[in-house]
C-alpha cells in the first residue's frame, strides 16, 4: 500500500501527470490510473486522514478484496491428506481432485496444493521425511534398559530384554519381554508380533544385531540363516538398516523411546516373579499406549491401524513358524553328521561334503544344495547313532543284514545237517560275529553245489 500513498502524494502535492508518476515510481501506467480513479470514487481527500493505516487504505480502495490475514482460498486438511497418502494407490493428484470437487470456486491449484503441503510437512515437529505405505514396513529393535524378574525361591534377580515392533504407516506398536536377545528369543518375538498384528507386512527392518545379521554390510548384509528361514515362512523381505544410520529405522528409535517412557518407566516399582506375569503387565499398558490420542494427527495408533495397516497386511500362514537351529556340518566317512553329540546318517554319496543341518526340538533335517536329503527324529542319546539302511552303500546294507537268525534260516533251507553245522560254528566262538565269514563261505559253497 505504500506505492498507492506515493501515487497520491505525487499527484496532489507534486502535480505530476499520470504518465510522469508512472515513470517516477517505475510502475505501470494503468496501475496509476486505477489507483487515482479508485481514490476519486472513494472520495478520498489529500492529505490522507491522520492515523489511516495501510490496511485500511487498501480496504477503502479495494472493497471487494478480502482483508489482510483473510484468505480467498480454502486451506486443505493437510494432516488428513498426509494420512491418506499412506494408503496404497493414493496420490497427491487424487487428493487435489477431491479437494477441488469440494471447493471448485475457492480451491488452490495443484501446484499450490503440493507446495503448501510440503511447507506444512516441513513445519512438523516429528520426523516425517519418509512416507510409509500401509502394510509395507515393520521396524523392530530392543530397548536399551531391561526389566527385572525375581526368582521367589532363591531371591535371584534376572534381567529381561524388551522387544519392540512398530508398523510404519500407523505407528501401531507391539512389545514383549524375553530372557535374552539370542536368535531363538529374537525369532519367537517376531512370531508373537505377527500374531499381535494379525498379519504380516512386506518388509521387516531390523538393526544389525548378531541374531539378525551374520555379517554387516552397507549394501549387501548377510542375513542369518534362521532369520532368512523365518522370512521365507512368512513370505517377507528382511532389509536391515545401514550400520550407523539410525534414520533408516527412525520409527523403531521413536517406538523404543515411547515404550521405555510409557511402559517400562511405569513398571519400575513393580516386582515380577515370572516372565509370563511381566508380559501380561506389558500387554495391558501396551493397549493403553495404542489408544492414546495423537497430539498433532487425528485419531490414535489403534484407529490408524484399523484404517491403514490392518486391511493391507497379508494373512498369516496356516502354521506358525517353529524355531530351528541351523548350522553347517561335514559328512564323516561313515556317512553320518554330528549334532548335539548324536550321529545321524545321510546318503553315503555325500561323504566329506558340506551340508546344512536344521534341528528343531523334535526333528533333525539335513539339506544339500537347498534340497532336503534326510529327516530323522531328534535323539538326545549322547554318542548314539541313528542310521537309515537306505543311506548305506549296497555292500554295507548286505553286511548289516547278517545275523545268527538269518544264517540259521539260510542253513535250514538247505537241510537239517547244514543247520546243525552252522549252529555249532556260531557257538564255538565267543562272539558270533567272529564266525560270520566262515559261515558265509560254507553256505555259499552249499548253494553252489545245490
Amino acid at each position: 500500500m505504500r506505492e498507492i500513498t506515493e501515487v497520491l502524494r505525487l499527484y496532489h502535492e507534486a502535480g505530476l501527470s499520470w504518465r510522469g508518476i508512472a515513470q517516477a515510481l517505475n510502475v505501470r501506467y494503468g496501475s496509476v490510473v486505477n489507483y487515482l480513479n479508485r481514490s476519486e470514487h472513494a472520495s478520498l481527500a489529500w492529505p490522507l486522514p491522520e492515523g489511516l493505516a495501510e490496511r485500511d487504505l487498501g480496504r477503502l480502495l479495494f472493497p471487494s478484496q478480502p482483508a489482510s490475514g483473510q484468505r480467498r482460498f480454502v486451506e486443505p486438511d493437510y494432516a488428513s491428506a498426509h494420512q491418506e497418502l499412506k494408503r496404497k494407490g493414493v496420490t497427491k493428484q487424487l487428493l487435489w481432485q477431491e479437494y477441488r470437487e469440494q471447493h471448485p470456486d475457492n480451491g488452490y491449484s495443484y501446484a499450490q496444493f503440493c507446495h503448501r503441503y510440503g511447507v506444512w510437512l516441513g513445519y512438523q515437529q516429528r520426523s516425517m521425511r519418509q512416507t510409509h505405505r500401509a502394510g509395507e514396513k515393520l521396524f523392530v529393535d530392543y530397548c536399551g534398559p531391561t526389566l527385572s524378574v525375581v526368582n521367589p525361591d532363591i531371591g535371584e534377580c534376572r534381567s529381561a530384554q524388551v522387544f519392540v515392533a512398530v508398523l510404519g504407516a500407523s505407528n501401531y506398536t507391539f512389545a514383549c519381554a524375553s530372557w535374552t536377545q539370542n536368535q531363538e528369543d529374537w525369532l519367537n518375538a517376531h512370531v508373537k508380533a505377527f500374531d499381535f498384528f494379525g498379519g504380516v507386512p512386506e518388509i521387516v527392518v531390523p538393526d544389525n544385531l548378531k541374531s539378525a545379521v551374520r555379517k554387516t554390510h552397507r549394501y549387501d548384509p548377510d542375513i542369518n540363516p534362521a532369520y532368512q528361514q523365518l522370512a521365507e515362512h512368512y513370505h517377507i523381505a528382511v532389509v536391515p538398516a545401514r550400520p550407523y544410520k539410525p534414520k533408516d529405522k527412525a520409527k523403531a528409535e521413536v517406538a523404543v523411546q515411547i515404550v521405555e517412557r510409557w511402559i517400562m518407566a511405569r513398571l519400575r516399582h513393580h516386582t515380577f516373579f515370572t516372565l509370563t506375569s511381566l508380559n501380561h503387565a506389558i500387554r495391558g499398558l501396551l493397549n493403553e499406549l495404542n489408544l492414546r490420542p495423537f497430539k498433532q494427527l487425528p485419531g490414535c495408533r489403534q484407529s490408524q491401524f484399523e484404517q491403514l495397516d490392518k486391511p493391507a497386511l497379508r494373512p498369516l500362514p496356516k502354521q506358525p513358524y517353529h524355531y530351528a537351529q541351523i548350522k553347517q556340518a561335514r559328512v564323516h566317512v561313515d556317512y553320518h553328521i554330528q549334532w548335539d553329540n548324536h550321529y545321524y546318517s545321510v546318503p553315503h554319496h555325500l561323504v566329506k561334503q558340506l551340508v546344512e543341518v536344521q534341528a528343531t526340538s523334535t526333528t533333525v533335517a539335513v539339506f544339500y544344495q537347498g534340497q532336503r536329503i534326510a529327516t530323522q527324529p531328534r535323539s538326545h542319546r549322547q554318542g548314539g547313532h541313528s542310521t537309515h539302511q537306505e543311506h548305506m552303500p549296497s555292500a554295507h546294507q548286505a553286511y548289516s543284514e547278517w545275523s545268527p537268525e538269518r544264517f540259521l534260516r539260510w542253513a535250514g533251507d538247505i537241510g537239517q545237517a547244514t543247520e546243525n553245522i552252522v549252529t555249532h560254528m556260531l557257538k564255538e566262538k565267543h562272539h558270533p560275529e567272529q564266525s560270520y565269514r566262515r559261515i558265509l563261505a560254507l553256505l555259499g559253497n552249499m548253494d553252489a553245489s545245490v
